[in-house]
């Protein structure tokens, strides 16, 4: 562009005659014109798509969440048919959600997180509607790299439990986790926090909690209970978090540059090995003589996303609600498995694709305990499945919708 400018400028100053003065000097404008234009463009271009302007930077400062550990009566198919196929359970679906003599259903004592607004845990924080779609997962933790994240924990369960954090920056007394660290004293008050009382986990959100260079604005980790983890985790105890760059997040932390926020955590959830079993065969009136039995043990495998299954998950009525996104809009998607080998899960997108680990594609896998962060900008409107790719997991209910609003 600056050749290209030179040379209009060449032409004026040796041109002969105020005509030809005056076509230099309009030509000069224009590619001036020009070049501002495409200067324009390619900034506006570079710019995130959710702001249209370069991120205000929010200051580092503690995060504060109150978060208790209650016992919950937990549905996975809350609607109580297919909502796939819009019509009742077959079979094969009945297996999973019917309850009877020998078999629980689809109603579950579940070990759930869940915040509060202050310390005294007196008042559960209202989940808002773009956050319906977390099923029983528990509360979205946000921070921006540089910030410190504190948890107040209370355990309102009948036996001991804990926080233990991924990702983040933590001293032993906020690991989380019992075994022979060669740690003793105040230093393992938080490996096994007793029922009803409290503790304090304090996180650093260093860089290297932030996105790698070959990552987005976000990345996403978890947090469980590892205590007993396997029964910890079976019982429902787990959560998301959400790191975002440093100068790319709101005062809410989350990331600028992306318009919603979706999560999904695949998981074969086995309630017979969840600590809360007996309090589930004590209030369904399962006979104790069919526990073990190949029956019943396969009744309690549920094939959930989010702790839903055969479509049951909030899908929302308008764009921020439940699994509801508008076309154009910069969705980020944060997906993660849980459990055991059983637990290779390929969730696909019908309808759309995104961009995971720099491919395009609509298929990704996941391995337990793995996460993923996957970018759509849906451009096709409808109701879409999602779902696990497995033929096992697919029959079992392991599949939801999304919609796209134009």
């Amino acid at each position: 562009m600056e050749i290209a400018f030179k040379a209009g400028r060449h032409s004026a100053a040796t041109a002969e005659g105020p005509w030809r003065r005056w076509t230099g000097s309009m030509a000069a404008v224009v590619v001036t014109v020009l070049f501002l234009v495409v200067t324009i463009a390619v900034t506006m271009g570079a710019r995130s798509p959710a702001e249209g302007v370069a991120p205000t930077a929010v200051p580092a400062q503690t995060r504060v969440y109150y978060i208790a550990a209650d016992q919950v009566l937990w549905n996975y198919a809350p609607d109580g048919k297919n909502d796939i196929t819009g019509a009742a359970f077959d079979d094969a679906a009945k297996t999973f959600v019917a309850a009877g003599p020998d078999r629980i259903g689809s109603e579950y004592h579940k070990s759930l997180y869940r915040e509060y607004t202050d310390s005294s845990f007196q008042t559960l924080k209202p989940r808002p509607a773009e956050w319906e779609h977390l099923g029983f997962l528990g509360p979205v933790i946000h921070a921006q790299v540089g910030d410190k994240v504190q948890i107040v924990f209370k355990n309102n369960l009948q036996r001991p439990v804990s926080i233990h954090m991924h990702g983040l920056l933590y001293q032993k007394d906020s690991e989380g986790a019992p075994y022979a660290d060669g740690t003793s004293g105040t230093q393992k008050g938080d490996d096994a926090v007793p029922p009803g009382q409290t503790w304090t986990y304090n996180y650093a959100v260093p860089d290297r909690a932030g996105p790698g260079p070959m990552e987005g604005s976000s990345v996403m980790w978890m947090y469980h209970s590892h205590t007993d983890e396997v029964g910890d985790t079976y019982s429902g105890l787990m959560g998301p978090v959400i790191v975002t760059k440093k100068g790319m997040a709101r005062q809410d932390g989350s990331p600028v540059d992306v318009d919603r926020e979706l999560i999904s955590v695949f998981q074969v959830s086995d309630e017979n090995q969840s600590l809360d079993l007996q309090a589930n065969l004590d209030k369904a009136g399962v006979h104790k003589n069919v526990v073990g039995s190949d029956e019943f043990t396969e009744s309690n495998l549920t094939h959930n996303i989010n702790g839903y299954v055969y479509g049951n998950q909030p899908l929302g009525t308008t764009v921020g609600t439940g699994m509801t996104v508008q076309a154009g809009q910069h969705v980020r998607w944060y997906l993660m498995s849980m459990g055991t080998e059983v637990d290779l899960h390929t969730p696909h997108w019908h309808g759309n694709t995104v961009v995971a680990n720099g491919m395009r594609t609509d298929v990704v896998s996941l391995l337990p305990a793995q996460m993923i962060t996957a970018d759509m900008t849906p451009d096709d409107p409808g109701i879409w499945l999602y779902h696990c790719h497995v033929n096992d997991h697919i029959i079992a209910g392991m599949i939801t919708r999304y919609q796209v609003l134009p």
